[in-house]
This record gives C-alpha cells, structure tokens and sequence, in this order.
C-alpha cells in the first residue's frame, strides 16, 4: 500500500517549487486518487496531510486549494504582534487616550519599597482574600455573582481556560466547542491531547440540537462556550438559547468553561454561569479591560471544582505574580478599569461607525456581522473569493486580515470569510484600510471575471 506521507512529500515538493501555485486548486480526491493509482482512502490521507502541514486549505463545496497566503499560527494572531503590515487589523486590543497616564498613578504607590517588598513574594492561586473579593465585584453581573471564596487567579485569560480545560479532560477526551472558535482553544486542546468536536451554529449561537447531537454520539467531556461576543461571529446568545443549553449540559452533568473577556463591552451582559452555577467555570481577565502587557487572568469555579482547578493552576505554572494580583486591585479599586471600560465603549462605538461607512455600506456581496459594541467584524467575503487569496491580496496593499481558517476547527471546512480587528489601528488609518478592502473586494480575484 501506498505511504501517503510520501505522496504528500511529492505534492509539498511542487508546492515548494512553484508548480503548484498559490490559489491553484487541486484534483478532486478521487481524480487524484486515479491520477496517482491509489486507494480512495488514500488519497484522502494525502489531502489531510497537506492540511495538517498547512500547505492547502479544504473548502465546502469548493475543493482543495494551495495556500495564497502564510498559515495563521494556533492563537498567534490574537496574541501578538504578528505581522509587519503598516496596517494590522489582526490585533484586537482596544487603547484609548490618557490610558497610560490612568495606569501610571494607580501603580505608583506600589513601588514604594515596603509596599514592592510584600509585592514581590510568590503568589498562590486563590491569591489573597481582598483580590478574590475585588474580583468578584469586578466580575458580577445582573444575575450573577461569583463567590470570591471560589475564585482564581492566573497570569491572563488564556492561562485561565489552559487550566479549566486541564482539570476536566485527560488525553482522547471530547470537548464540545463552537464550529469557530478561539484559535488559542485548538493548540490548547491539542498539547492537552483532547478532541474538539465541532458544534454547528445558528444567529443564536450554538444549536441545542448539535450539543445533544454531538454528547449522544460519543460523550463530551467539557463544552467551551463564548456565548457573549463571540469571537470571531459577534454572536450574543439571548437568554432563551442559554436556558436551553443549560437544561441539556444539567442534564448530563456536562462541565462548561465560559469565556468572558470579551463581555465588558456589553454593559450588563448576562452570565451563562447564573443558569447552570454548579457546572460552569467563568474566565475572564483584564487585558482587554487595561491591557496585554498588565494584565491578570480570573476563573470563578463551581464550588466543589476549586482545589481541582488549583491543583491545575499550580501544576501548569500559571498563577498570577503577586504585583499583578496587587496591581489589579488597585484598578479595580479606585476606579481605574471602571473609566478604562467606559472610554473603550465609546471608542469601540466609533469604530464600528466607521466600519459601516466605509466597508459595509460599499459592498455589493458579501456579508458583514459585527456587533455595535465589538471591537471586531466578521466578513463573509463575496464570490469568488476565497479567505486565503483575499488574505493575500489585502497583505499586498500593507493590511493584514485574519483568515476564517484560524477560527475553523474543523480544517476541512473552512469558511470564505476574515476576521478585522477594528480596535488596535488609528481611527484614521482604519478609515483608509476599510476603504482600501472594499475596493479589493469589488475588483475580484486576480484572473476572475471581476479581476
């Protein structure tokens, strides 16, 4: 039988050498499979190698195709700088004026030397117990608020599902997520050794009937939900689809890790944990709220699930340094995240006014969902393109976008559609590259009819 590994080498091979051009589509598997007289199965194998490599990229309906443009790493282009494009609508930390002067203030009495001294021990996970009350009051939301004796506390967000995720799921375990979902999930999952099983969603966000679908099938051992500004769709779930999602994940003792960071923007934001408290495991953080470089990560945990997720936290190597712990109740003591919070709305407002004006309203096809209140847009690009050649014709006039690609979790079926993060570039700048995209997308693909 023939080694798929090998046949894969030969294709990377042409692909190397510019035989197999970027954008170029390749045969059918079962054209291929003829081609090369090889099993069927085969061939399929050869097609996932590519794909596992990142060579080609699989489209429904559509076929399989040469990468146009750079694999977007697992979590890269929402965690750092990734890209050297004057203008970088992959990054997706919102600032705001006078935010640095804000900040400066609040941390100026802990550099005093004894305030530094006590500042500089070690910290623990459960912190101290002034932080965990301050966490609270900065988490709670109509509905729900956690118990401060439940809470955590972690070097950022990501640290934080990293550890939720690592107390619930040993190596071949299922965990249910979104069909897109945050690209840090998949390379967590993956040094976890856990499956994510794709679940299909709605306008609503995840259909009930694919969570029970999925758990039938072969049991999930956790579900990671964005259920509040869904990144990257701007999805919000109403409070119907959360209550029926709550009944199923009760019913099967199904434990959910909810991810917050996002949430912020929509004042009032309900929480899924107030509908099933004794399943869910919130995270959320701060440098979304103040920013990357000062940040602390916050997970509130069903009461019998703390010492587990602990143990995790501790073993992972992810507690939060105690200078951030202290830092962070300064914030959120004397109001620093409150104002942050509050310009960052306003901010992100006029960002997506300047989305409408200068992308969606110029559009012929294709559709654009955002949120008023997100700091992001997801476009589903109009025919022909496609999310790998648009990512690479926008990279030509200095704008990087983030491919759906990085979202999909199902590699084979990734959708014709990139991210823009609105937060990060100048107002002005953004209103030059909005502009710039659209024209792009009117003019097609090189070598379409359009183009």
């Amino acid at each position: 039988m023939a080694d798929f590994r090998l046949i894969a080498d030969r294709i990377a091979g042409d692909i190397a050498s510019g035989r197999l051009r970027p954008g170029q589509q390749l045969p059918p598997q079962r054209r291929f499979a003829r081609r090369h007289r090889i099993a069927p199965s085969t061939a399929g194998r050869v097609y996932g190698e590519l794909v596992r490599r990142g060579l080609v990229v699989g489209e429904v309906g559509r076929g399989t195709f040469v990468r146009a443009a750079p694999v977007v790493g697992q979590g890269r282009a929402l965690v750092e700088a990734a890209t050297s494009a004057p203008v970088n609508l992959e990054l997706t930390y919102p600032s705001t004026a006078g935010q640095p002067e804000l900040v400066a203030a609040s941390l100026g009495p802990l550099l005093r030397t004894d305030v530094l001294t006590e500042a500089m021990r070690p910290g623990a996970a459960d912190a101290t117990a002034a932080a965990r009350e301050s966490a609270a009051r900065l988490l709670a939301v109509p509905g729900w608020r956690p118990d401060p004796a439940q809470v955590l506390f972690t070097g950022n967000a990501r640290q934080a599902i990293a550890a939720a995720l690592a107390s619930l799921v040993r190596p071949g375990d299922r965990v249910g997520v979104e069909e897109l979902t945050y690209p840090l999930v998949k390379e967590i999952a993956g040094r976890l050794g856990a499956v994510l099983v794709p679940l299909a969603c709605d306008a609503g966000g995840v259909r009930p009937d694919a969570l029970e679908a999925a758990h039938r099938s072969a049991p999930l051992r956790a579900l990671y939900l964005q259920p509040t500004l869904h990144n990257p769709t701007s999805t919000t779930m109403d409070e119907r689809r959360r209550s029926e999602l709550a009944r199923l994940v009760e019913a099967s003792g199904l434990p959910v890790v909810e991810d917050r960071v996002w949430s912020f923007l929509r004042p009032g934001a309900p929480a899924f944990a107030a509908h099933a408290p004794g399943l869910t495991h919130v995270v959320d953080g701060l440098s979304k709220r103040v920013a990357p470089g000062l940040t602390v990560g916050f997970l509130a945990v069903p009461p019998h699930r703390a010492r587990a997720v602990g143990v995790a936290v501790r073993s992972g190597g992810w507690s939060a340094g105690r200078f951030a712990v202290e830092a962070a109740v300064r914030f959120e003591g004397e109001g620093v995240v409150r104002r942050l919070v509050e310009a960052k709305r306003a901010d992100a407002a006029r960002r997506q006014a300047l989305l409408a004006e200068h992308l969606t309203r110029r559009l012929a096809g294709g559709a654009v969902r955002s949120d008023p209140a997100g700091c992001f847009a997801w476009w589903e690009l109009p025919s022909p393109w496609r999310a790998d050649t648009f990512t690479a014709a926008a990279a030509a006039h200095g704008i990087a976008v983030t491919p759906g690609t990085a979202f999909a979790v199902d590699p084979h079926r990734t959708p014709d559609a990139v991210r823009l993060g609105l937060a990060s570039a100048p107002e002005a700048e953004l209103a030059r590259a909005l502009r710039t995209l659209a024209d792009v997308a009117a003019a097609g693909p090189p070598g379409s009819a359009a183009g």
